[in-house]
C-alpha cells in the first residue's frame, strides 16, 4: 500500500478507536488491531502515537474549516436572516452526515486532553472570527448599530455548536429540521417585536 493510502487507513483507524473508546485508550496497539495491521506497520508509516494523532487532529481541524467557510461564502449582504437559516442549516447537516468529523470538534470525545482542547478551541476561533467579519457586513446592511458583531458571533456559535451536539447525541428527538424551524420562528418573532415596538 502506498505510503499516504497507509496514513490515511491508520488515521481513519485511530478514529474509530477514538470515537469508541475515547482518548484514554487511544495506543498503538488498538489502532493496529482497528486496522488488521501489525505493530510496525504504524511505527513505519508514523514513527508514533503522537505524530499520528497530530495528522488525525489536522485532518480534522481542516474538513470542519472547510465545511464551515464554505457555508459562510459571501457576506450576507441584505438577506441576514436568510443568511443564518442557510449556515446552521448546513451545520447541522454536516454533522448529521458527518458525525465522525464533529464529535471531536464539539468535545464529544471521552477524556480530551489539553492539547487537543488547545487545537479545538483554534478551531472554534478561525470560525468564530470568520463569522463576526460576515456578520459586520449584514449587520451594517440592516443599519443595527446596537447589536455588535463580536458579541453575536460569540452568541451564534455557542448556539450552533449546541444545535449539532443535539442533532449527533439525541438524532431522534433533536432532527435539523426541527431546529431549523425553530431558528426561523426565534428570527421572526424578533422581527415581529421590532415591529410592534417601532409602531408603538
Amino acid at each position: 500500500m502506498p505510503v499516504q493510502d497507509r496514513r490515511e487507513q491508520l488515521q481513519d483507524a485511530a478514529l474509530q478507536v477514538l470515537l469508541r473508546e475515547g482518548y484514554a485508550r487511544l495506543n498503538v496497539d488498538a489502532i493496529a488491531r482497528e486496522a488488521g495491521v501489525t505493530r510496525p506497520v504504524v511505527y513505519s508509516a508514523y514513527g508514533g502515537l503522537a505524530p499520528l494523532l497530530d495528522a488525525l487532529l489536522d485532518r480534522t481541524q481542516q474538513r470542519a474549516l472547510t465545511t464551515m467557510v464554505t457555508l459562510m461564502g459571501k457576506a450576507p449582504d441584505d438577506d441576514l436572516d436568510g443568511w443564518l437559516v442557510h449556515l446552521v442549516s448546513g451545520l447541522l447537516e454536516a454533522a448529521r452526515t458527518e458525525p465522525e468529523v464533529w464529535r471531536p470538534v464539539l468535545d464529544l470525545v471521552h477524556g480530551t486532553p489539553e492539547n487537543v482542547r488547545e487545537r479545538i478551541e483554534e478551531t472554534r476561533e478561525l470560525i468564530r472570527s470568520t463569522l463576526e467579519q460576515r456578520l459586520a457586513d449584514g449587520l451594517r446592511d440592516r443599519g443595527t448599530p446596537d447589536v455588535e458583531p463580536e458579541v453575536l458571533s460569540q452568541v451564534l456559535l455557542v448556539a450552533g455548536e449546541q444545535f449539532a451536539r443535539l442533532v449527533i447525541t439525541d438524532p431522534d428527538r433533536y432532527p435539523p429540521e426541527r431546529l431549523v424551524a425553530n431558528l426561523r420562528g426565534v428570527l421572526a418573532s424578533i422581527h415581529a417585536s421590532g415591529a410592534v415596538s417601532t409602531s408603538a
